[in-house]
This record gives C-alpha cells, structure tokens and sequence, in this order.
C-alpha cells in the first residue's frame, strides 16, 4: 500500500475498530432470526450490503456487527453521516481535497478521505438517500471501478460498503432520485431491519439487556427487572423503537434506586398519561416533503379527472412543469388527458 494512503489511518473522526455489543440482534423472534441468520451469511462476503430500517433502529451497530463478523475486522470501519446539509464539506469528507486534474478513467480522491481511510475495511454510509446526485454519481463510478487515483497513481479501492436507508428508498429510486445503478451496487444483500412492533416477544429480552448495559456502562452493581415488568414493556408498541425503549429503561433506572425494579417502578417512568398517538418522525424532511407534494400532487390530479391543464392552473404551475413534477415524484400518467 503507498505511504500516501497509509496516512489515511490517522484521521481521527469516527474510524472505528472496536466492536459494539449488538444490542439490536438481540431475541428469538422469526422477525430478528431471519435477520440474525442474514448477518451471518452476508458478513462472509464482500458485495454491498444495504439495510432498511425506521428512524430509533440502531442500525450502526449492526453494520458493525457485519463488519466484525468479516474477514475485514482487523481493519477500519469509517462510518459517514450522509444527512448532512453542506454538501461541499461531505464532497471533501468522502473523498478528500484532491488537487484539480484533468478528467481521466478514474475518479480522484485524496489520502484523507474517508474513502482511503476504508481502504482494507468496511465503509459505513448512515442516510445513503441523503447523498446530493453528484456525490452518488462519483460514488457510482468508484463502486463500478473498484479503483481510484491518488496523487495520478490508480490505487484499489477495497473496501466494503454497507449503507443504511429508510424503506422510502424504493420510491426514491423508481423516482430517479436515488441512482439505480449504485442502488444495485449497495443492494447487493438487502436486509430489513424490523420494527419493535413487530418482534414485540423480543422487548422483554432487549429491556433486560439494555437495562445490564446500563449498570455496566456506569460501573454500578447489576439490577434486574421483574416479570411482570418485562411483560409491561412487552405489551407496548414503541414507535421510536429501540431509542425509545433505552430512553424509557433509562429514565426507570435514573429514578429508582432498587436493585430489582417492579412495575410500580416501570410505570411512572412510561410516562402512559401522555397523549396514546404521539407523533413519530418517519424520515427527513425532505422525505415528508417529497411525500406531502406527491400526495398533494395526486389528489389535484384526480380531481380533476386527471386532466392536466386544470390541474396545473389549481396548482399554479406550468403544465410542462406539471408533466416533469409528476415524472419526478412518480406519480403514473397514464390516465393523463390534456
């Protein structure tokens, strides 16, 4: 490996080589079996690997989980936050402040990006939508070359790549607005994290755990949960998921000072006298908006009985501009009359 890529190591943020406890594989439900027997299989490989999960999913833990289960654990995992809003700076994060060179075979990136730093390892993208088009287009290309150049020298990339996104990708690249080609490349193996909602058998299991990893992060003696309070969190839904459990469990151990926590404990700490239906962010907002103008989109649409130049004049666009927003957001024409 040239010297100049050996630097890449040094860069301090977020390249990480020690292993979290995988807090969210945790259980025995069909839901996290199916899950737990994708990781093994896919952590033996070396294509992409793209996991699904709702917002409170610790979906970092699992991507470091597949990475240590890997023939690449020895080396970094370089986790990259994509739902960033200077994109200039994650332009320079992914893939350095390379000096100008005339365009070549190859795409350019510096010893100190984040790219060169994965290199041997497992590179992380948390929030891969959130990637602009021209990120994703370079990222494309050195995903399909497995090369880059450094200082003008064509160096292997080698790295893995694994990526996290909301389950609205699909939508995102029907509509063109996530690449299909690296989409192909990331998607390699698909896992979908499921909900809590879904796997409800495993909360008491995960409440007791997160409960143990508590007691030891503070270095205080072990408490437990009793049965009956593990049937409490059980019986929950958890709409933020695990954020949401380990806040609760977090909040029961902050105001009790018993060493075996019962459920006159738990429930002060549920909080169960709020409103039943509390909101819940499904994504970003430039998801919710995404889906509010497509939704709205539509609506105006089939009102007018899909006739374009009315629904245009309601919406106080062009009808051109109409026909490009639809074909955007992937709303189907075919019942379209001008």
């Amino acid at each position: 490996m040239p010297d100049s890529l050996n630097a890449a190591n040094a860069w301090p943020a977020r390249v990480e080589r020690l292993v979290a406890r995988t807090v969210e594989l945790v259980g025995e439900s069909a839901a996290v079996t199916r899950v737990q027997d994708l990781v093994c299989r896919a952590a033996s490989g070396d294509g992409g690997i793209l996991l699904i999960a709702e917002r409170g999913i610790d979906v970092p833990s699992v991507a470091r989980e597949l990475h240590a289960r890997s023939h690449r654990a020895g080396s970094a995992f370089v986790h990259v936050e994509c739902a960033v809003s200077d994109t200039p700076r994650l332009d320079g994060v992914l893939f350095g402040e390379s000096p100008a060179e005339p365009r070549s075979d190859l795409e350019t990136v510096s010893a100190d990006s984040r790219i060169a730093a994965a290199r041997g390892g497992t590179l992380f993208l948390q929030n891969v939508t959130e990637l602009p088009a021209a990120v994703q287009a370079r990222l494309a290309r050195i995903t399909r070359d497995r090369e880059a150049r450094v200082h003008g020298v064509p160096v292997a990339t080698e790295f893995r790549l694994i990526a996290a996104a909301a389950p609205g990708i699909d939508e995102d690249v029907r509509a063109h607005r996530f690449r299909p080609d690296l989409y192909r490349r990331l998607a390699a193996t698909r896992i979908d994290l499921p909900p809590l909602r879904d796997r409800a058998d495993d909360v008491p299991a995960l409440a007791a755990r997160l409960l143990e990893d508590l007691c030891l992060s503070r270095g205080c003696a072990p408490r437990t949960f009793t049965q009956p309070a593990l049937a409490l969190f059980g019986a929950l839904t958890w709409p933020g998921n695990l954020d949401e459990l380990h806040d609760a469990i977090e909040r029961v151990a902050n105001d009790t000072g018993h060493d075996l926590i019962q459920i006159e404990h738990v429930l002060p700490a549920l909080r169960l006298d709020r409103a039943p239906a509390a909101f819940v962010p499904l994504g970003s907002l430039r998801e919710a908006r995404l889906r509010f103008e497509r939704e709205y989109i539509a609506a105006v649409l089939q009102h007018h009985a899909w006739r374009m130049a009315d629904a245009a004049r309601t919406l106080g666009i062009q009808r051109p501009n109409l026909y490009r927003k639809a074909r955007q957001l992937g709303i189907p024409l075919a019942r379209v009359s001008d």
